[in-house]
């Protein structure tokens, strides 16, 4: 007695489940298309074929009607049970979100044609049954059931596929998450096929079965009894082929309007845009490629903005686009070099995590203010750096852009640094700007007299009250606005230079 309760329970508990699952949806569209196959197959028999006496369906006694709803559970009960062992795998492991399975993945992606091939079987079985229970008493009522049955296998199985492919799709997304090369569904122009068979193919064999069977005498009619069966046929056509064209241009354009509508958000700098992969055809293989594509975009940029956080954004930029080489240009470019003082004695005195907090607040007024006024930052060294105006890129006013840029920091880096002291010189000339080192190791630089002769200035102006000194040749080299702010002094020899250099300080330093 507990044995009929407990299978009830899980019978409920089964049901419970699949409720939770595609499957509800999956058996419906099944129910819906052997529905429709076989409402093909009674309107043929009853209405397409033009028949008098030879073929009246009244005559099939009542064998015909028990076998027919005998059979017709007999084969919901086994297509459902057969359904269910082939989709039960992949909707456990579906529902649990459990890993990768190539063998789970090859049968999700199977699963329409295999249900399709499934119908056919029932649909052949089921043809085979009435064609011979009622080949002895009409061979001509067995050839029209025969041919009738066929097409209405064919509606069935093409309907079968392309409704369950697409209720599957969230098992198929599943499926090719971790594999979407792995296995290759039917192609776009076996779909076509497929709406072409159930659209055209299966109408216009039916126009010529019903003209063949005339003509043959399979039936009893006039040439004029045969325009209404086409007719009703051609409607049949009609229907069929916006249905079946509707589920391919489906199958077909809404991966294309997914693709199309994250290649927008790519175009407007959204590297994290990426399509789901429902599709196994060349459709998924395009979806898999264009994520493939999207995240090499998206490593390129990353790649890039690190590249310009070495190197700078402009010489990263250049190298993109034009290469790199090794070898150099003559350039007339604008020196600006910062300097710390005594950076030995506070890392010694200091915590380093305060030292390396006060490296990074003094390299990003650094950094800020030569960007703003187009300058590159082309090194740090240690405690000091080194910005160049005019390279790589052409600057209209590069020694006003360096003065500028000077006087702007040399405020900011007071606020900033307190009582640490530092120095920025400036000076402008005739450099060689390009890459230097060796093919496996190289990088953008500049050199020449302007960046020696910064250098040297940078070390008067750490004894300056203003720490700020230019030489002359770049105050000369600016706008008239700009020499406006400076006052030329005396000339001094710099170490290692021989020669003298005019120094300039700003006019209204404190």
């Amino acid at each position: 007695m507990s044995t009929a309760p407990s299978r009830i329970s899980r019978a409920l508990r089964l049901a419970r489940w699949l409720a939770k699952t595609p499957w509800p949806i999956f058996a419906l569209d099944i129910l819906r298309s052997n529905i429709v196959g076989a409402v093909f197959v009674f309107g043929f028999l009853r209405f397409a074929l033009p028949v008098d006496d030879s073929v009246q369906l009244q005559s099939i006694g009542g064998v015909n009607l028990v076998l027919f709803v005998g059979y017709l559970t007999l084969a919901s009960v086994i297509g459902t049970a057969v359904g269910l062992y082939m989709t039960m795998p992949v909707l456990r492991w579906h529902r649990r979100s459990a890993p990768h399975d190539p063998r789970i993945s090859k049968r999700a992606l199977s699963l329409p044609l295999r249900m399709a091939l499934l119908q056919a079987a029932l649909w052949f079985v089921g043809g085979c049954i009435f064609v011979f229970v009622n080949f002895d008493h009409s061979r001509r009522v067995s050839v029209v059931i025969a041919l009738t049955v066929l097409l209405g296998a064919g509606t069935t199985c093409a309907l079968s596929y392309m409704q369950t492919e697409r209720v599957l799709r969230p098992i198929t997304v599943a499926a090719l998450a971790q594999e979407p090369q792995g296995t290759k569904g039917l192609s776009v122009t076996t779909r076509i096929m497929l709406s072409w068979v159930l659209g055209t193919a299966m109408p216009i064999i039916g126009i010529i079965m019903v003209v063949l069977i005339e003509h043959f005498g399979i039936i009893d009619t006039t040439d004029t009894a045969v325009v209404n069966p086409v007719l009703l046929l051609c409607l049949v056509a009609l229907a069929a082929g916006a249905l079946g064209t509707i589920r391919v241009s489906s199958a077909i354009g809404d991966p294309i309007k997914e693709l199309f509508r994250a290649q927008r958000r790519v175009r407007d700098g959204d590297f994290g845009a990426s399509v789901k992969i429902y599709d196994s055809s060349e459709l998924g293989l395009l979806q898999a490629g264009f994520n493939d594509m999207v995240h090499d975009l998206a490593e390129r940029q990353r790649m890039r903005d690190m590249f310009g956080r070495y190197v700078g954004q402009d010489v990263a930029r250049q190298a993109l686009e034009h290469g790199t080489q090794l070898g150099g240009e003559i350039r007339e470019v604008s020196v600006l070099f910062v300097d710390l003082v005594g950076s030995t004695r506070i890392a010694v005195s200091e915590e380093p995590a305060a030292v390396v907090e006060l490296l990074n607040d003094f390299f990003k007024v650094v950094v800020d203010t030569v960007d703003l006024h187009g300058g590159f930052v082309n090194k740090f060294q240690g405690d000091a750096a080194l910005a160049i105006f005019g390279a790589p890129l052409h600057h209209p006013d590069s020694a006003g852009a360096a003065l500028a840029a000077a006087r702007d920091m040399r405020g900011q880096l007071r606020d900033v640094l307190g009582g640490t002291g530092f120095g920025i010189g400036v000076s402008a000339g005739t450099v060689v700007a390009g890459h230097i080192g060796a093919k496996a190791r190289f990088e953008y630089t500049v050199i020449g007299d302007p960046v020696n002769e910064a250098a040297r200035i940078t070390e008067l102006a750490k004894n300056e009250p203003s720490c700020l000194l230019a030489a002359g040749r770049a105050v000369a080299a600016s706008t008239q606005a700009e020499r406006d702010l400076w006052v030329l002094g005396e000339r001094v020899e710099l170490r290692g230079r021989g020669e003298l250099t005019q120094l300039a300080r700003p006019r209204f330093a404190e």
